[in-house]
């Protein structure tokens, strides 16, 4: 069946209210992705999987109920937007909830690669193939654990009883492989990924040989003694802590007393070398939309500038309940829930310094390419971390002895000011968001070893 996604989201809008509601959004989806996972030279699976749904959110006397399904039938359409509105009746009020007063799209291009329609499933396997013997390849790599290539096509609308509507597609591919190195209690691991709008960005050498880079640089490694010491962290560490600093500046985590962050805009919060934007209007960006996932218009929010805390990210909910506007974050996992705030695509703007130069500035440190637990090891009132981490020691300026087995702790305001140095080169890691970020020198860090 063909379906018209931004009629179909008009026509739910029109039954909710007809139902009853005051007030209705729809949000409707349709996708279809694709994933491709090799071992030793042959195809171990693959699977090729679509979707299409419709979520109905309607508002009445201060309430909101949202109901979601795959029948897209008039009476399919009909039977959610009264299920929505039905459950408004039981929900409580909520007197900051409700529709933007203001709704919109901000030009976005190059969301949509064509040339994925280009690449067959053959070349697509040749690709996955590709990445897996360059990881192996390399001398010392003793196995590859899996080569994996995965993309998505889809396409979303949205409409709400206030006279937005709109629609947009993207395309997405990824990559990545996990390599070993060394054996027995020597057997160490690394990990490479790439990923851009069609499998045409995807170079497989690049992303195997990372694998394999990373995993044969931590052969040997050992337990260092413990240190006060400067750090480096690679662009895939780096990621991860402004991916979990992102969820911390989440208005509703401030609100409700749990994040870090919360009281202090306005304040220092880091050193004036680190910038970091959330940006919902780059085209190379994962998280990138003309409208967020309530039909407001994207937008770049400053997050961090000039060292202080600039913003925090804002639904229109949260900005109601601070007297404020919304940043744009509404965000959907899909149309099985309702827009809750969140990132877009999280940027740590570049510096000026190559990695090279960050190792050399660190004299006598550490640079941490693997960290674990980050997650659990974060505490995000306090700020307080202790996370187990590996790399390579830093001696006399240059990369060293590898290790492993340590903790690196402190705590994030801490780690924010103690920023010396940003690198040059940011990249794309998918590693809790969507996130950009380069290499980073913190001046100090406590490391816990032998």
């Amino acid at each position: 069946m063909t379906v018209d996604l931004e009629d179909l989201a008009a026509r739910a809008v029109e039954a909710a209210l007809a139902s009853g509601a005051s007030d209705a959004e729809a949000w409707c989806e349709e996708s279809v992705g694709r994933e491709i996972r090799v071992y030793d030279g042959e195809v171990e699976s693959l699977s090729d999987a679509g979707g299409r749904g419709l979520g109905v959110r309607a508002f009445v006397d201060g309430r909101s109920g949202y109901a979601y399904g795959t029948d897209l039938s008039d009476a399919g359409v009909g039977a959610l937007a009264a299920a929505a509105r039905e459950a408004a009746l039981v929900a409580d009020p909520d007197e900051h909830g409700g529709l933007p007063d203001q709704s919109g799209a901000t030009p976005v291009g190059g969301l949509r690669s064509a040339e994925m329609a280009g690449w067959s499933t053959g070349r697509k396997v040749d690709l996955a193939l590709e990445i897996e013997r360059a990881a192996r390849a390399r001398e010392g790599v003793t196995q590859v654990e899996n080569a994996v290539y995965s993309d998505a096509e889809g396409s979303v609308a949205l409409a709400n009883s206030r006279g937005f509507g709109g629609s947009y597609s993207e395309t997405q591919a990824w990559a990545y492989a996990s390599a070993f190195a060394g054996e027995g209690a020597d057997l160490m691991t690394g990990f490479g990924v790439g990923l851009g709008r069609d499998p045409a960005a995807l170079d497989a050498d690049a992303i195997g040989g990372e694998a394999a880079d990373r995993a044969l640089a931590l052969v040997g490694a050992r337990q260092p003694e413990s240190r006060r010491c400067a750090v480096v962290m690679d662009a895939f560490v780096a990621a991860s802590f402004v991916g979990f600093i992102g969820g911390m500046l989440s208005a509703e985590a401030v609100q409700r007393g749990r994040s870090l962050f919360a009281g202090r805009e306005g304040e220092a919060v880091a050193d004036q070398s680190l910038r970091l934007v959330d940006d919902a209007t780059d085209p190379e960006g994962p998280g990138s939309a003309p409208f967020d996932g309530e039909g407001s218009p994207s937008t770049r929010t400053p997050l961090i500038a000039g060292g202080r805390l600039a913003s925090y990210l804002y639904d229109v909910r949260t900005a109601r309940k601070d007297g404020r506007g919304t940043t744009a974050n509404a965000r959907r996992g899909s149309y099985r829930t309702p827009p809750s705030v969140g990132p877009t695509n999280l940027l740590v703007e570049p510096g000026g310094e190559t990695l090279g130069q960050l190792v050399a500035r660190a004299d006598a440190g550490l640079y941490v390419t693997d960290v674990a637990g980050l997650h659990s090891g974060v505490n995000p009132v306090s700020g307080t971390f202790s996370v187990g981490a590996s790399g390579r020691l830093i001696e006399n300026g240059e990369l060293a002895s590898p290790v492993r087995e340590i903790t690196i702790a402190s705590d994030l305001l801490s780690m924010l000011k103690g920023v010396a140095a940003v690198g040059s080169q940011a990249r794309w890691v998918p590693f809790g968001g969507s996130i950009k970020a380069p290499p980073l020198l913190i001046a100090e860090m406590a490391v816990s070893g032998a």
